[in-house]
């Protein structure tokens, strides 16, 4: 494994992030494809044996469960100060705007309830899950910043955002001698590039460490086209982002495909090859070992300028889905 800095921080993380979304009780969550507590510690110790030191959860994932489920495993596997842990947290729901909880008391509510949940006194890293357009940046800046005061997080990170909104939070960041966020969290891989517009040269030129989700697009990067499986029949959430650009992908894909043929390796080796190129570290989901394993040996694979450019060149710019395609 290999180890850099997360942006301006003083994390040192693995190349490759675990992400733990497949981790929970799946009658807790929109997951049905989600591993049981025996099978998620199954896959945390083997990321940990194969030197994984960065783990992603949040509390939106199967209600909790999935925060719990890493925590204990963490504690009973590894040094506590030998990991890096994030969570996310969600927007002030309805009700909580209606009550008038604030953002600042949100956002205390939620990490108490995380580092309950993971059994920590800290997370290493805090990430606002995604733009709360009803709340003033400000209450989420000052909110995040006394977490960190408070011991409660070392770095705060974001996730779901445009290039527009960092910018603007780390600048009012920087005006108040507020804790700033080193680390964005998107959607980025290579059937989906569109952070390429804009996120990725805000991040160069801040230092700021990108740690995108969906790094294989929902298992399309590591299967030959036709080739199936359980998450991709029943992730719901990823066949809206992919399915209706499935034809125009095929062409990267089978390209993967070739590649893989050609250095002896899998398509999750070359895919996150490539994208390893462009990031600090991408966050892998994994629910069989084989999952862990290809990520691992992705950090080690090499690819040639032309083989990277080869990979790009059929990429047809595409509309924005999910989180963001709502919130645009």
């Amino acid at each position: 494994m290999q180890y850099t800095k997360l942006g301006n921080s003083e994390l040192s993380v693995s190349r490759v992030c675990m992400g733990c979304m497949g981790f929970g009780d799946a009658g807790s969550g929109q997951h049905s494809w989600t591993l049981d507590e025996e099978h998620s510690r199954e896959i945390i110790r083997c990321g940990l044996e194969h030197g994984i030191n960065f783990y992603d959860t949040a509390i939106a994932y199967q209600g909790g469960t999935s925060e719990q489920y890493l925590g204990r495993a963490l504690r009973d596997y590894a040094k506590r100060e030998e990991t890096v842990v994030a969570t996310k947290f969600l927007p002030r729901t309805q009700e909580e705007i209606e009550s008038g909880i604030t953002g600042q008391q949100h956002i205390e509510r939620m990490i108490d309830l995380s580092l309950a949940n993971l059994g920590m006194d800290y997370v290493d890293l805090y990430i606002y899950h995604m733009w709360d357009y009803q709340t003033p940046l400000y209450d989420i800046m000052e909110g995040l910043n006394r977490v960190v005061r408070a011991g409660k997080a070392r770095y705060i990170g974001i996730s779901n955002c445009y290039a527009w909104q960092l910018a603007k939070a780390n600048a009012l960041a920087e005006k108040e001698g507020f804790a700033q966020f080193v680390s964005v969290q998107g959607h980025y891989n290579l059937i989906f590039r569109e952070e390429e517009r804009e996120m990725v040269k805000l991040c160069a030129q801040d230092n700021i460490a990108m740690t995108p989700y969906s790094a294989l697009a929902g298992g399309r990067l590591a299967k030959r086209p036709g080739e199936t499986s359980r998450r991709l029949t029943e992730d719901s959430y990823a066949k809206s982002k992919y399915d209706a650009t499935a034809e125009q992908d095929r062409a990267v894909i089978l390209r993967v495909e070739e590649l893989a043929e050609k250095h002896g390796v899998s398509m999750t080796e070359v895919s996150l090859a490539w994208l390893l190129t462009k990031v600090t570290s991408p966050v892998v989901g994994a629910t069989k070992l084989h999952h862990v394993e290809g990520a691992v040996k992705a950090v080690a694979l090499e690819l040639g300028d032309e083989e990277l450019a080869y990979l790009e060149e059929p990429y047809v710019p595409h509309a924005l889905v999910g989180v963001m395609a709502e919130n645009n």
